[in-house]
């Protein structure tokens, strides 16, 4: 069970959002903090501390004027702690050794992958051959609905058909490093972790999962660590102090020691 900092930028900035506001359309989104500080800040915060394995998310699309803006601080973050962070939001064959050869450790993918309700494996396997399994991130988003849960894509904005389950990550693990899991019901609220999901994760045995959303307290992280069996990392973004919130980044630090 690691500790799996993040890095989310929107419109150019650090930003911590509620997962389920944002919309492309007008590069809008519900904000729960805007950091006066750019990446490379964060990122030398973590690279001091000794995680690896960090999140750098781009959430504006390609099209948007804040595009350029929004990768410019993403590639910020990678030269300032090359080979500790990963890096997503719009990756592609085409785009993802821009990341890569800017000191992204893997590349994360979603929506280039899960398109149309359903999972492109061509789209998959270009992807592998393109980076390697190794170096590859399957971020499968996902929410709660009636018979469980499923993927969503495009920036959390569309629902698939593509339940997530062990099954699917058993399927996809031979074509991959890891996997990254948001829980976007809950994302970026701090109102408690999807229980059902963590307990669901904590119960596979393969690759290496990294659950994000929800986590208030350092309840959560016990709890966390309960249901996921000490095998599923975790990230925190809005309840963090060093994003406005109240837990404090180095108890979380002294606590991941102890397990």
């Amino acid at each position: 069970m690691e500790f799996r900092p993040c890095i989310d930028i929107h419109n150019g900035a650090v930003k911590q959002i509620v997962g389920g506001s944002l919309k492309d359309d007008g590069d809008v989104a519900r904000e729960n903090f805007v950091a006066e500080q750019d990446t490379a800040y964060f990122a030398k915060l973590y690279k001091k501390a000794g995680l690896k394995g960090g999140h750098v998310i781009l959430l504006n699309p390609v099209s948007s004027p804040y595009y350029e803006a929004t990768k410019a601080q993403a590639l910020g973050a990678l030269a300032a702690y090359p080979g500790g962070l990963q890096a997503g939001g719009g990756i592609t064959p085409e785009n993802a050794a821009d990341f890569l050869e800017a000191g992204a450790s893997h590349v994360i993918v979603t929506s280039y992958v899960f398109r149309d309700g359903k999972i492109d494996y061509d789209r998959l396997r270009a992807m592998e051959k393109a980076v390697g399994k190794e170096r590859l991130v399957l971020d499968m988003s996902c929410k709660k609905k009636e018979k469980g849960y499923v993927v969503v894509t495009d920036r959390w904005q569309r629902e698939t058909d593509q339940a997530v389950n062990e099954e699917l990550l058993d399927k996809l693990a031979g074509c991959c490093g890891e996997f990254l899991i948001h829980a976007v019901d809950v994302e970026g609220k701090a109102g408690g972790i999807e229980r059902e999901l963590t307990a669901m994760l904590g119960s596979y045995t393969g690759i290496p999962v990294t659950y994000a959303g929800g986590v208030a307290d350092f309840k959560d992280l016990e709890l966390l660590k309960e249901l996921g069996q000490g095998r599923v990392n975790f990230t925190i973004g809005s309840a963090l102090d060093i994003f406005g919130g109240e837990m404090s980044f180095q108890e979380v630090l002294a606590f991941v020691k102890k397990i």
